[in-house]
C-alpha cells in the first residue's frame, strides 16, 4: 500500500506508478521534478533526464524576465542549442487562447524535441497544448506559485471566447526554483494560496460525491492532498513577506494537488464549488468582453462563499416533501428560462450537456434524494471533518492581504449569485451547489448568500 503522505515529491512520480488499496493504478509519470531554492541551475540535468538535445523555449514579457533569459544563459553555458519564442501579450495579460497557441506553433521549430515552458499558469497551459499539437514532450520552469495545474494534464483554455478545459498531456518535467517563485507578483503568491485553500470544499465534496452517486474516491489521494494542504495553512502567515519556506510550502502544495489529480484522473481532489465560482465569473467576463482576476484570487474568494454556507447546511433537517416541491416548480420551461439568462451565448451548450447527462431528470432527483436522506448524518460528519471554520480560513487569508469578497475585484452581487445558480449546469459534476437542488434549497442559499456579501 502506498504511504503518500512520506514521499518525497519525486517519489511520487515514478513512471511504474503506484497499485492502490482503492483498486486502482495512480501514476504521474515524470521524468523530472524538483522543488527547491536556487535549483534553477539543474535545467541541463532535467532537460538530460527527457533526452532533450533541442528545447523550444516558451515565454512572455514578464516570464521572460523573471527567468526566461536566465534559463537561455544557462542553457548557452552548457552547449544546450535552444529556439526563443516571447508570446506578444495582445491585452495587459496573457491569455490562454487560440490566438497565443497558434502564434506559439507558427514559431515553431519542429526540429525542436522539447516544449519548455516558462511561466506559471497561462505560459504552462498554452504549452501543453502546443506540445500536444505538434507530438513533443513538454516541461516548464515555473515563476509563480499561483496554480496547481503544473502536474496535470489538464489546460484551461478560452475558445471561441467559452472558458474550457482540454485534456491533453501533462508535463515531463517540472522545475521549481523557490528563490524565483518568491519574487512573483504578490497577487500570484495570493492566487496560489487560494488555489489551495480551495482543497477543504474539493476533499468534502468528493466524499459526499461518493455517498450519494457513487463516484469513485480514494483515501489515499485525499489523505495526500490534506498532508498537502496542512503544510500550506501553517506556513501561509509567511507568504505576505515572502518567506522562502512559505512559498515553498505553497509550491509543493500546488504540485501536490496536480499529482493527486493525476492519480485519480479526475479534478476531484482539487477543485468544487469554489472553483465554479470562478469558472462562472470568467465566463461572464468573456460573454461581455471584459478582463477577469487570476483564477487563484477568485477561487480564494469563491472558497470564502463556500465555507460561509456550510455554517447554513450543517443547520438543515432534509425535507422530501419541500425538495419534490421545489423540482414541480422548476419546470424545463423555468429552468431554460434561467439557463439562457445566465449564460447567454453559452447557453446551447448548457442546455445540451443536460440533455446528455440527464441530471434533471426527476427519477435520478429521487434516487439522490433518498440517499442524502438516508445518509444525512454520514454527510453531516463528513463536513465536521473536512470544513474548517469559516473565521478560521478568513482570517488565514486576511493576513496576507489579499482579496476576500467579490465586490474586492470588482464582482457584483448579481454575478455572485448567478455563478451560484449556474455553477451546478456548467458541468457534471456533484458538488454543493448540487446537494442544495436536491434538497430544494438553491432559491433559498441564493438569498442567503445575497445577503452575505450585501
Amino acid at each position: 500500500m502506498p504511504d503518500f503522505r512520506n514521499m518525497t515529491l519525486p517519489e511520487m512520480v515514478r513512471h511504474e506508478g503506484f497499485t492502490c488499496t482503492c483498486g486502482r493504478e495512480h501514476i504521474c509519470p515524470l521524468d523530472y521534478l524538483n522543488v527547491g531554492r536556487g535549483i534553477l541551475h539543474e535545467l541541463p540535468d532535467m532537460l538530460k533526464a527527457m533526452g532533450t538535445k533541442y528545447p523550444f523555449v516558451i515565454c512572455d514579457d514578464n516570464t521572460y524576465a523573471a527567468a526566461g533569459k536566465l534559463v537561455c544563459e544557462i542553457l548557452e553555458a552548457a552547449s544546450i542549442p535552444h529556439q526563443l519564442y516571447i508570446i506578444p501579450c495582445q491585452t495587459d495579460r496573457l491569455k490562454p487562447a487560440e490566438w497565443e497557441v497558434g502564434s506559439v506553433i507558427m514559431h515553431y521549430d519542429p526540429a525542436c524535441d522539447l516544449i519548455l515552458g516558462v511561466g506559471s499558469g497561462v505560459v504552462n497551459d498554452i504549452c501543453k497544448v502546443v506540445a500536444h499539437a505538434v507530438g513533443r514532450k513538454n516541461a516548464i520552469v515555473g515563476t509563480a506559485p499561483s496554480m496547481d495545474g503544473y502536474a496535470s494534464n489538464s489546460s484551461s483554455m478560452e475558445m471561441n471566447h467559452v472558458k474550457v478545459s482540454l485534456y491533453n498531456q501533462a508535463p515531463s518535467g517540472i522545475l521549481l526554483d523557490v528563490d524565483i517563485l518568491a519574487q512573483a507578483p504578490m497577487r500570484m503568491l495570493w492566487a496560489g494560496l487560494g488555489d489551495m485553500i480551495a482543497k477543504y470544499i474539493a476533499l468534502c465534496e468528493w466524499r459526499i460525491s461518493h455517498l450519494v452517486i457513487d463516484e469513485y474516491y480514494c483515501q489515499d489521494i485525499a489523505d495526500l492532498m490534506r498532508e498537502g494542504l496542512n503544510r500550506v495553512i501553517n506556513a501561509a502567515d509567511g507568504l505576505a513577506a515572502r518567506d522562502p519556506q512559505a512559498v515553498q510550502a505553497v509550491a509543493e502544495g500546488l504540485v501536490i494537488g496536480g499529482i493527486a489529480m493525476a492519480y485519480a484522473k479526475i479534478s476531484r481532489p482539487a477543485s468544487g464549488l469554489e472553483h465554479y465560482f470562478s469558472h462562472m465569473w470568467e465566463m461572464m467576463a468573456l460573454e461581455r468582453g471584459e478582463p477577469y482576476d487570476l483564477h487563484g484570487i477568485q477561487v480564494g474568494i469563491g472558497s470564502l462563499l463556500t465555507l460561509n454556507m456550510y455554517r447554513d447546511i450543517r443547520k438543515i433537517v432534509p425535507d422530501a416533501d419541500k425538495a419534490r416541491d421545489y423540482w414541480r416548480r422548476m419546470t424545463p420551461e423555468r429552468w431554460e428560462s434561467q439557463i439562457r439568462a445566465i449564460f447567454g451565448k453559452t447557453a446551447p451548450e448548457i442546455l445540451a450537456l443536460e440533455a446528455k447527462e440527464q441530471k434533471n431528470d426527476p427519477a435520478k432527483h429521487e434516487e439522490r434524494l433518498s440517499r442524502i436522506i438516508g445518509n444525512w448524518d454520514r454527510i453531516l460528519k463528513i463536513i465536521d471533518e473536512e470544513i474548517p471554520a469559516y473565521d478560521q480560513i478568513y482570517q488565514v487569508m486576511s493576513r496576507t492581504g489579499m482579496p476576500l469578497i467579490p465586490r474586492d475585484i470588482g464582482i457584483s452581487d448579481d454575478d455572485t449569485v448567478n455563478a451560484f445558480i449556474g455553477a451546478r449546469d456548467a458541468r457534471n459534476k456533484y458538488m454543493t451547489c448540487t446537494l442544495l437542488w436536491d434538497l430544494g434549497l438553491t432559491e433559498e442559499y441564493a438569498g442567503k448568500l445575497r445577503e452575505f456579501i450585501s
